[in-house]
């Protein structure tokens, strides 16, 4: 008997007549022969409702606290799908993350996963029931409730996948798949057959929204493919599995864009030795996460450094740099939230050349002004204007041939 770890997001059961077609899509699977355990998400936008709700109590509960809540999303949602499934004739235990033994750290709200004790859920499937999880959630070794931040659901499924050695991790969510750039932007998107992890992961990080890089992470580490597929119809849709040699003869796979950026300057800076620590310690001290780096030329013994970070930190970043400018001298503190990151992501970048030289060709062709450029080995990022997203997203899809292509798409 195989072993299908699945996922739902909160779109898949969002109400109860979406609840009971993913009830029936579950019983399909384990009729099939198999052991099933079920990951599941908050329904609907249930989350963010009760996220609303606090802040109408207070506007600065504390995060134990809003653990404790958002916590409670998740745990409709198993024992909804538990009584679905019950009435369909077929035994069920809805359980939440703390009962199956995911332990994490104290870190509430974006908890890390320490361990996973397996034993209940293994006795759970011994009595052939179907095993449905809290997605999203642990408990600290303090059984304090934890939640595991963006995405935890998936990351649930994945760590769960990857413990019980399941033979398959199926995510269902309202998309068919991993697309070349998004639909909603780009009408003649192609969905990837198959996509490395680095590359699911780079998109991830550039603001693609299929899946949250944590989930990723713990899926290579673990060779844990994933199969990513709409809970809509029965179609086949993306997996992210190991990099195999033929993907690199497709040299871009996908293009990512966030708007969620904005770009900070520190000018006239004193161009000695310490100054890029002193500035990037205090945002590293203050758990700031810095994206792009740019630092000027040198002249007259000045430069200017600018740098990009998600827009919910520029109140803490502008606070951290006002005081170092202070210390170092620097003349302005300056910042720009109409920007964004347009990407592309391949891992056939590595053998092939003209790449970047082919990107920013199609940004200048659409007017598109680049503001600022970071590589690595399988990605190109350049900030513009967030007006211009659409355009260059659309421009890059059509310049690199990723549009669809019957009997061409990616295998």
């Amino acid at each position: 008997m195989a072993l299908i770890v699945q996922k739902y997001g909160g779109t898949s059961i969002a109400g109860p007549e979406r609840i009971k077609k993913v009830a029936r899509r579950i019983i399909e699977t384990k009729k099939r022969g198999n052991r099933v355990v079920i990951v599941v998400s908050a329904p609907g936008d249930t989350t963010d409702k009760l996220m609303e709700t606090a802040q109408q109590i207070t506007p600065s509960p504390t995060d134990r606290e809003m653990d404790m809540l958002l916590a409670t999303g998740e745990q409709m949602s198993i024992a909804l799908l538990a009584m679905a499934i019950h009435a369909l004739g077929e035994e069920a235990v809805s359980l939440t993350g703390g009962q199956v033994g995911i332990v994490t750290d104290e870190t509430f709200t974006n908890a890390k996963i320490r361990k996973i004790d397996t034993k209940k859920i293994e006795k759970e499937l011994s009595k052939d029931r179907i095993v449905i999880v809290a997605g999203f959630q642990g408990i600290t070794a303090k059984r304090d409730i934890t939640t595991l931040g963006r995405g935890g659901s998936d990351l649930t499924a994945v760590a769960l996948a990857s413990v019980l050695k399941a033979d398959q991790c199926e995510v269902y969510t309202d998309v068919a798949g991993v697309y070349t750039a998004d639909p909603r932007i780009v009408s003649d998107a192609r969905k990837i057959d198959r996509i490395s992890y680095d590359e699911m992961l780079e998109l991830a990080s550039l603001g693609a929204q299929v899946m949250v890089p944590r989930s990723i992470e713990v899926a290579k580490k673990s060779s844990v493919d994933i199969h990513v597929r709409s809970s809509f119809n029965d179609e086949e849709g993306t997996v992210i599995t190991k990099e195999v040699s033929k993907m690199e003869g497709v040299v871009v796979s996908g293009v990512a864009y966030d708007k969620d950026l904005v770009k900070v300057a520190i000018t006239d800076v004193p161009d000695r030795p310490g100054i890029a620590a002193k500035i990037f310690g205090a945002l590293g001290a203050g758990k700031v996460n810095v994206d792009m780096i740019i630092q000027s030329s040198a002249a007259e013994g000045v430069n200017d450094i600018s740098f990009t970070v998600n827009k919910g930190a520029l109140k803490k970043v502008l606070d951290i740099m006002e005081k170092v400018k202070q210390e170092i001298g620097a003349k302005r503190l300056v910042y720009d939230d109409g920007v964004a990151k347009v990407s592309i992501v391949g891992v056939g970048m590595r053998t092939h050349s003209g790449v970047a030289s082919k990107m920013f060709s199609a940004l200048a062709e659409e007017n598109v002004n680049i503001e600022m450029i970071s590589t690595s080995e399988i990605k190109i990022s350049c900030v513009i204007k967030e007006k211009d997203t659409e355009k260059a997203v659309r421009a890059i899809h059509r310049k690199f041939g990723l549009a669809k292509a019957p009997g061409k798409s990616r295998r």
